[in-house]
């Protein structure tokens, strides 16, 4: 009969027992533990106080908890769980630069995107909103932080991608941010885009007519006699495609190929498949364009300044509209503080093109107030430009508050 293994379960902090191994093998001299004696003081003070306040003993206590568990993460992550090393880390570093290390893990992991949605990214940096949820990371264990990071990465990977696809036909990420799509909306489209040959990612009007061309070069290659949409050539992993991202991009060219039988028959209008069907709502891409999607379904001229203004007719509304086109974004009569600050940041990486905004007057605003308008697009811009494209301007504070005093700005 063989005797069983029994194998002791260790609970101590990883920390503790790097600490112990370093003493025990001579790594840590008496030195370096006074040293970090002195520094943990220091460091449950700097913690308590950062989450909440130093003068409770209740918070202090946690505070030592969060530091150990800092420095465990930090440790265990950074040596691979191996305590020869993590014992030499102790030694030739400070105690609460191994703390801040651990802070510094967590907080980039908090500030990497939870999901492809591109709408709720807000932003790439810690920030102290984020705050009361480190809090609760500072005390989770290292299996949650990696489960977390390994997820968060995956997400991180698939919004890469679709800023990749964008980029490749010629779409600003800001624009994503704006249209708030998720990304693989994007990469679907952009698959798509590729198999029809365009260069550019297209708009409502233009999508319509890629959909379109693409039924004539299923119907063209035998393909819809044959009732066999999944073999449609064309939808193919693009040239020049890292290759970090290939893995995640197949994926969302099989869910393309299983769309191709909607996508590719004849009788189903683009409009009802994609913008009316519930399966396919929010599952493509289209950017918006400033005048041509309105120019395109209301030629008459009272329709399309009806449409486009929304029956707004006061100052505010009229310059925030005219600043959207101008900006080449969805025309809007009101922005909140989000979507004012990505414009803004548009406007200074792609420049304004004030002429725009004019053409739009003169094309569809009544003739009568066409002067008036005119007029105040002009001097609102005289006005704004250099504000608006200020390089000295970098928190926005400025290009905001003068959007707030003359636009219409919302919450």
């Amino acid at each position: 009969m063989k005797p069983h293994g029994v194998s002791l379960f260790d609970a101590r902090p990883f920390f503790e027992k790097a600490l112990v191994y370093g003493v025990q093998h001579g790594i840590l001299d008496a030195a370096r533990l006074d040293a970090m004696r002195n520094d943990a003081p220091k460091g449950m003070v700097q913690i308590a106080r950062y989450f909440g306040t130093e003068f409770l003993r209740p918070e202090l206590e946690k505070a030592r908890d969060r530091m150990v568990n800092l420095v465990s993460l930090y440790l265990e992550d950074s040596t691979d769980g191996d305590l020869r090393r993590a014992a030499e880390s102790l030694r030739d570093h400070s105690f609460l630069s191994r703390s801040k290390g651990g802070s510094d893990m967590l907080k980039a992991l908090i500030a990497m995107p939870q999901n492809s949605h591109f709408g709720m990214h807000e932003s790439s940096e810690f920030t102290e909103e984020q705050i009361p949820l480190l809090a609760k990371w500072t005390l989770r264990s290292l299996p949650e932080y990696q489960a977390e990071l390994a997820l968060r990465s995956q997400i991180a990977r698939l919004v890469d991608a679709a800023v990749w696809f964008a980029e490749a036909l010629g779409q600003d990420v800001s624009d994503l941010e704006e249209a708030g799509k998720d990304a693989e909306a994007v990469i679907r489209t952009g698959l798509l885009a590729l198999a029809a040959r365009r260069k550019d990612m297209p708009d409502w009007v233009a999508f319509e007519k890629m959909i379109v061309a693409l039924r004539k070069k299923h119907a063209s290659t035998g393909t819809a006699q044959t009732g066999s949409a999944a073999n449609f050539p064309g939808i193919t992993l693009p040239k020049g495609l890292p290759e970090l991202y290939r893995d995640m991009v197949e994926g969302v060219r099989q869910s393309v190929v299983a769309d191709l039988p909607k996508i590719l028959d004849p009788d189903l209008p683009p409009r009802k498949l994609f913008d009316q069907t519930p399966a396919f709502m929010g599952r493509y891409f289209w950017r918006e364009d400033a005048l041509n999607e309105v120019d395109h379904f209301e030629r008459a001229t009272s329709a399309t300044w009806d449409k486009a203004t929304g029956g707004h007719c006061d100052e505010s509304s009229l310059l925030t509209l005219f600043l959207c086109l101008a900006a080449g974004s969805t025309p809007k009569t009101l922005l909140t503080e989000k979507s004012a600050s990505t414009l803004v940041r548009k406007i200074r990486k792609t420049g304004l093109q004030a002429d725009l905004a004019q053409q739009f007057i003169l094309n569809h605003a009544p003739q009568d107030y066409q002067g008036d308008y005119l007029e105040l697009w002009e001097s609102f811009i005289a006005e704004a430009m250099p504000t608006l494209q200020s390089d000295f301007d970098y928190a926005l504070k400025d290009a905001l508050a003068l959007l707030r005093r003359e636009c219409n700005i919302g919450a």
